[in-house]
C-alpha cells in the first residue's frame, strides 16, 4: 500500500512505525509540522530507504504560536491547507493522522471522505476536551464555549475515520458517548523505540560535556506547555540547592522554560541546568547522565493525555518520578512495574520529598531502573506493533463508507 503516516509532532515512535511498514514493502510517506518547537525522532530517511520511505515537512514558514489563541487558530487552517494539499498530491491508499489540532485533523478527514481515501485518526490527546478544560481554566464561560467548538470539530473528525487508534483505553468511553461505533476503534498502546533507546553508562560524552559525570542528576526532558507545572521543577531545584553533588537538568524550550531560566538567575540556582532541545542521536546519552528522571502532568491533563516522554524513560534503565494524576496511564504502568515513585500533580512539597528519596538510596534507584528496562523490553516490540497497525488498516479499508453516509452521519452533530 501507499501510505501517507502524518505525525504533527514527528515524535520518534512514529516515525520508527513508518520505516518497519516500508521495511514490509509498504511505500510509506511520513508528514510532520516543520513549525513547531518539540523534541523529534530521527527525521532523514537513509540510503537504504529511499524508494520505500520518504520524509516530509508541513512547513508555514514561521512557528505556531502557543500562547495566542487567535493566531494559533489562523496558522492551524493554513496548516490544513497544507495537509490537505499533500493528500491530494500523494493520492494514497489510506491516511494516519495523529497528534493533530482539531482545525488541520478535520479538513484532512473531510477531503479522505471526500475522495474515498480511508482515513484512521491516531488519538494521542483527545485535543477538544484538553481545550475546554485549559480553556474555561484561564477564561471562564468564553473558553468553555471555545472548547466546544474544538470537540464538535473532533467529533466530526473521529465520525469520519474509518478507523480509530486510542493510545489508552481511558478514552474509550469519551468516544462512545460522543456516538463512535466501537467496532471501528481499536487500542494500541505508545511505545518507545527500543533500538535507538540503549542503556548508557552514566560516565559519557554528553554527561562530561555538561559536568554532570560525578553528580547526582535529576533530569527532565520535553515540552512544557499549559497541561505542566514548571514550579515543580523550580521547588525541586531550591529544595536540593544545599547539596553541591545534586543537579536539576531542564531540557526544554517555550515560555515555560524561559519562565524557568529567569527564576533561575533571580535565585540565583546554581545547580538548575537549563538547555534546549537535544538532538534525538545523543538522547541516550543524556538520559544516561541522569540518576532520575521526571515527568510532570496537570490534574486536568489526566484524561486526555499520556506523557509519551515516560515510555522513553522506561528504554533508559533509569528511576522516574512522576507528578501526574494517580489514574493517568504513565501513572499506572510505573507503580505496576515498580519503576519509580508518583506523586499528585498538586503537591510540590511532595514532589521535592520523594525526590531527596532517592538521593541517598543508590539500592531503590538501581531496582527501579532495572524495573523500567525489563518492561520496555517485554513492551515495545516493534514488529508485534506492526502487525497490530497493519490490522487497523485493514479495518479501516473494509469500514470505508460511501460519502453519502458519512454526511449524512455528521448531520447528526449539528442537530
Amino acid at each position: 500500500m501507499m501510505l501517507l503516516i502524518h505525525d504533527y509532532a514527528g515524535h520518534p515512535f512514529q516515525v520508527q512505525l513508518s520505516r518497519s511498514l516500508a521495511r514490509r514493502g509498504h511505500r510509506v510517506v511520513h508528514a510532520y509540522c516543520g513549525s513547531t518547537v518539540t523534541p523529534r525522532g530521527t527525521l532523514a530517511a537513509t540510503a537504504a530507504e529511499e524508494g520505500r520511505l520518504s520524509i516530509e515537512s508541513l512547513d508555514l514558514g514561521e512557528k505556531i504560536a502557543k500562547n495566542s489563541l487567535l493566531r494559533r487558530r489562523s496558522q492551524e487552517a493554513r496548516y490544513g491547507q497544507l495537509f490537505e494539499r499533500l493528500i491530494d498530491r500523494l493520492s494514497p491508499d489510506l491516511v494516519v493522522s495523529g497528534n493533530t489540532p482539531s482545525q488541520p485533523q478535520r479538513k484532512a478527514a473531510r477531503f479522505c471522505s471526500r475522495r474515498n481515501i480511508p482515513f484512521v485518526s491516531w488519538v494521542q490527546d483527545i485535543y477538544g476536551v484538553a481545550a475546554q478544560k485549559i480553556l474555561r481554566k484561564k477564561l471562564g464561560l468564553p473558553g468553555k464555549l471555545i472548547g466546544n467548538y474544538f470537540i464538535h470539530l473532533d467529533k466530526q473528525s473521529l465520525r469520519l475515520s474509518d478507523a480509530v487508534v486510542v493510545i489508552t483505553e481511558d478514552f474509550i468511553p469519551t468516544l462512545r458517548d460522543w456516538g463512535l461505533p466501537t467496532e471501528r476503534v481499536r487500542y494500541v498502546p505508545n511505545w518507545a523505540p527500543l533500538d535507538e533507546c540503549d542503556m548508557r553508562p552514566k560516565d559519557n560524552a554528553w554527561s562530561r560535556q555538561h559536568g554532570l559525570q560525578d553528580k547526582l542528576v535529576f533530569l527532565y526532558s520535553g515540552t512544557l506547555g499549559m497541561k505542566h507545572n514548571p514550579g515543580l521543577l523550580l521547588q525541586l531545584a531550591q529544595k536540593v540547592q544545599s547539596r553541591a553533588d545534586t543537579r536539576v537538568v531542564v531540557i526544554s524550550e517555550g515560555a515555560a522554560s524561559d519562565w524557568l531560566r529567569q527564576e533561575k538567575e533571580r535565585l540565583g540556582l546554581t545547580n538548575l541546568v537549563m538547555l534546549k532541545f537535544q538532538p534525538f542521536e545523543v538522547l541516550p546519552d543524556v538520559f544516561g547522565s541522569a540518576d532520575v528522571l521526571l515527568a510532570i502532568l496537570e490534574r486536568d491533563a489526566g484524561a486526555f493525555s499520556v506523557p509519551s516522554k515516560v515510555l522513553t524513560y522506561l528504554c533508559a534503565g533509569r528511576p522516574l518520578l512522576l507528578s501526574v494524576p494517580p489514574e493517568n496511564l504513565a501513572a499506572r504502568i510505573v507503580q505496576a512495574q515498580a519503576a519509580g515513585l508518583v506523586v499528585a500533580p498538586e503537591d510540590e512539597e511532595q514532589f521535592s520529598d520523594a525526590a531527596v528519596a532517592y538521593l541517598d538510596n543508590a539500592k531503590m534507584r538501581a531496582e527501579f531502573g532495572a524495573n523500567a528496562r525489563s518492561y520496555a523490553e517485554e513492551h515495545f516490540d516493534i514488529e508485534a506493533i506492526t502487525d497490530r497497525f497493519e490490522s487497523v488498516f485493514e479495518l479501516a479499508r473494509s469500514s470505508r463508507r460511501p460519502v453519502a453516509d458519512t454526511r449524512a452521519e455528521l448531520a447528526t452533530l449539528s442537530t
